[in-house]
């Protein structure tokens, strides 16, 4: 038990000691008067900032409004990505159809896709849950085509020698041995997701973190673009921690 509490507190040391020393460093720099305020704020500065829209009920009106939209982006972007991925990795057919297609748009970043969005949904929050679908879809499906691409070879002819119904075996070997490939596309297309947040928020938008962070932007309140993109780091992951707690049990079933 000893050991375990006292390994469990090496890994906790080692996980927080680069934050701890970039905390430290800014605040030695801000101490010593080395940081330019309109540049980079002290770290008191971002903490009363912080407490500041705390208390005035800002901050978490914004992060309830960005959630809501990253949530549903996400959402869409994961059924989608995992049942188009499931499909076009079992079907050769259905992935030489698609292959061009999703390569060619694959790379196109999100935020390229703001004028047309404008045009196709207008300024409401259509568009705006259709740039965050974006950003996590195509990490999603890739991953997802990946996943079932990769099941064991000898575990599928051997499906075929005893006659296992194909969703039988789709269910019962196809996606089980996806599902590592399956969280890691939904974990990244998550980060991905909360990275077009910002971009999304572009679109003729008066909330959210991104609105948030680019209206300060304009005033020239570093403090509080620090704090909202802090923010969006802190809930992304918290996300990505609860995504990691399903994965473990989810992986160990299959």
């Amino acid at each position: 038990m000893k050991d375990r509490l006292q390994k469990g507190a090496g890994y906790a040391a080692e996980y927080i000691s680069l934050l701890c020393a970039v905390i430290i460093v800014w605040l030695i720099a801000g101490a010593q008067g080395k940081l330019n305020p309109v540049i980079m704020p002290t770290v008191p500065r971002i903490v009363e900032t912080f407490w500041h829209l705390l208390t005035a009920g800002g901050l978490l009106k914004h992060c309830w409004i960005s959630l809501a939209r990253v949530l549903q982006g996400y959402l869409l972007a994961a059924v989608l990505g995992i049942v188009l991925g499931i499909l076009i990795g079992l079907s050769k057919h259905l992935e030489r159809i698609t292959r061009l297609v999703i390569q060619i748009i694959k790379p196109i970043p999100p935020i390229a896709w703001i004028p047309l969005v404008i045009l196709w949904f207008g300024i409401g929050e259509a568009g705006k849950i259709y740039l965050i679908f974006l950003g996590g879809f195509f990490t999603i499906l890739i991953n997802v085509i990946d996943g079932i691409h990769q099941t064991d070879a000898k575990l599928i002819e051997v499906s075929h020698i005893l006659e296992t119904p194909f969703l039988k075996r789709v269910f019962l070997m196809e996606i089980p041995g996806a599902a590592a490939n399956i969280f890691t596309g939904l974990r990244t297309g998550l980060t991905s997701c909360w990275m077009c947040v910002v971009a999304a928020e572009l679109v003729s938008s008066t909330t959210g973190l991104g609105y948030m962070i680019m209206n300060a932007r304009q005033y020239g309140k570093t403090d509080v673009v620090i704090v909202g993109m802090l923010f969006i780091g802190l809930i992304g992951k918290i996300m990505d921690s609860l995504l990691h707690v399903v994965e473990a049990k989810v992986i160990r079933w299959a």
